[in-house]
């Protein structure tokens, strides 16, 4: 079977189904081109979740993220194959989120060199599953926009990823412990030779649900993610682990256990979370995911693919301090 990457907003790549570019200004006045990717992913029907939408302008000086500020993102049901007409869904203020470590200093949307990120709504429930279309409405650096993208919204009992409010799967994910090859354990070690984060690789997911403790959990795979999120998100979750020693043990869950040669291998960890297997028998697995998990094994929360620090904290803040 073909495993299809769905890597999360890789410039090259698009999420779900087709991006549109934008409506140009009336006046005419510039070439840039600016089209919607959704950055996140396995939505499903009946709950409030997170929707991440980037945005991503083209003109002679490439292709650029559009950051900072906020954008309003109005949703529509188009029917179970996404050839109905629009029906009005909920609507949403969308607020930026930068790749950790990237700037996001302004109040209104803008294009940008060098920084990363998406807009996150949040709360957003879908009343049904089938095709749903996002329309963005943004003022970007003083000039009206409209931009549409189309995704699918499953039924939670049908093929999905771990959803929160389900137990979490009782993995043993691999530690500093496992007799792997370095790289299995972290994709940075295929670099340099040694895990450069071993703190963050002392526990399975499976040892922290036997031992009734939360855990933090990020599936990602820094050395090749073609999104360029997933290394910024493993020095954050790093950073979030020597500030809340606490209230969780902290854990990275490499993608591959073997990138660089063929066939390549998606560790059992990540594929127990994250690979499915599709109805027209294709494999697909999107990344990064960060996970919590509480101290019964019941996940609390899912962020993809990029996280607010901010609601991290506030989630971690709510759990009651561990004990030594």
């Amino acid at each position: 079977m073909t495993v299809r990457r769905l890597l999360l907003m890789g410039f090259a790549l698009l999420l779900g189904t087709a991006s549109c570019t934008s409506e140009p200004p009336s006046d005419g006045a510039l070439s840039t081109s600016f089209a919607a990717q959704l950055a996140s992913s396995w939505h499903y029907a009946g709950a409030p979740q997170r929707v991440q939408v980037g945005i991503l302008a083209s003109d002679s000086n490439g292709v650029r993220y559009v950051t900072q500020g906020s954008i309003r993102v109005a949703f529509a049901y188009i029917g179970a194959d996404g050839s109905g007409a629009p029906e009005e869904g909920p609507s949403a203020t969308a607020d930026y989120v930068p790749v950790p470590g990237t700037g996001a200093s302004g109040d209104a949307p803008t294009i940008t060199s060098g920084d990363r990120g998406v807009y996150e709504a949040e709360g957003v429930t879908f009343d049904r599953a089938g095709i749903w279309r996002a329309t963005l409405s943004p003022e970007i650096d003083g000039l009206a926009r409209r931009m549409t993208v189309d995704f699918p919204v499953t039924e939670l009992s049908g093929v999905h990823i771990p959803a929160p409010g389900e137990p979490a799967p009782r993995t043993e994910t691999l530690t500093m412990d496992s007799k792997v090859r370095k790289g299995a354990i972290d994709s940075m070690a295929d670099a340099s030779g040694e895990v450069p984060d071993p703190e963050l690789h002392e526990w399975s997911i499976a040892d922290a649900i036997d031992q009734g403790r939360p855990a933090l959990v990020l599936f990602g795979t820094p050395a090749y993610c073609v999104s360029k999120f997933c290394g910024p998100e493993v020095t954050e979750l790093q950073r979030l682990g020597a500030a809340y020693p606490d209230r969780a043990v902290y854990i990275h869950v490499e993608i591959w256990k073997n990138f660089n040669t063929q066939p390549q291998v998606v560790n059992e960890g990540a594929a127990d979370w994250l690979l499915r297997t599709m109805p027209d028998d294709t494999q697909e697995m999107t990344e990064p995911w960060l996970y919590l998990i509480g101290a019964d094994g019941i996940i609390v929360d899912r962020w993809g693919s990029l996280f607010d620090p901010a609601d991290v904290e506030a989630a971690l803040e709510a759990l009651p301090p561990m004990d030594a």
